[in-house]
């Protein structure tokens, strides 16, 4: 999408994803062509299942709690592939997972974060750093739930705020998808059903 006028793109990719996808829509409804990891449904180019079932896939290796890396490494490598896979398919204008993603992602950050602390003493220290209060830092610190259920709770999402995550370097799906949509650094009239960069 141009990043003036809000129009799609005419780029040469652009051109050359269209015809492709309209040449296999001449043997296979349009909605069931795919090329090049994209499809097309109504006006609207957008990435196919596939495309984002690999993108999961992807991620939880970059997130997997047994992965033996510093946080540091794992949030490098995580927004090298990112910054990646939006700068390709970003030109998709499907934008109803994007926040879903990334809610998704932090969610396994912080899973992440909480498997690193490991000892209980550890997880109270932090939590009392990062603002939890004495009581429901001990009672997150000796919980016996699985990092992912703890992951969710709200003191943990408190704790390890979207803010603080950004801090450490975690990037957004919605903020890349956004800058290559041209969204990101002028004002648009949204619909309810659209993004608001």
């Amino acid at each position: 999408m141009h990043a003036h006028t809000g129009q799609p793109c005419d780029s040469k990719f652009g051109r050359y994803l269209r015809a492709g996808v309209l040449a296999k829509s001449k043997v296979a409804p349009m909605s069931e062509s795919a090329f090049l990891g994209f499809t097309i449904q109504g006006k609207k180019v957008r990435w196919t299942d596939k495309a984002l079932a690999d993108f999961k896939h992807r991620i939880k290796k970059l997130t997997a709690r047994n992965w033996g890396v510093s946080m540091e490494y794992r949030l490098k490598k995580l927004g090298q592939y990112l910054r990646g896979w939006t700068g390709y398919f970003g030109i998709s204008q499907y934008y109803r997972p994007v926040p879903e993603l990334d809610e998704w992602i932090r969610r396994r950050i912080r899973m992440c974060y909480w498997k690193q602390w490991r000892w209980r003493r550890t997880k109270i220290k932090n939590l009392l750093a990062l603002g939890v209060s004495l009581k429901s830092a001990i009672q997150h610190g000796v919980s016996s739930k699985s990092y992912w259920q703890m992951s969710r709770t709200p003191v943990i999402n408190q704790a390890l705020s979207n803010v603080w995550l950004q801090e450490q370097g975690l990037l957004s799906v919605k903020d890349l998808w956004c800058k290559a949509q041209g969204y990101m650094g002028r004002k648009r009239k949204t619909l309810s059903s659209e993004p608001t960069c």
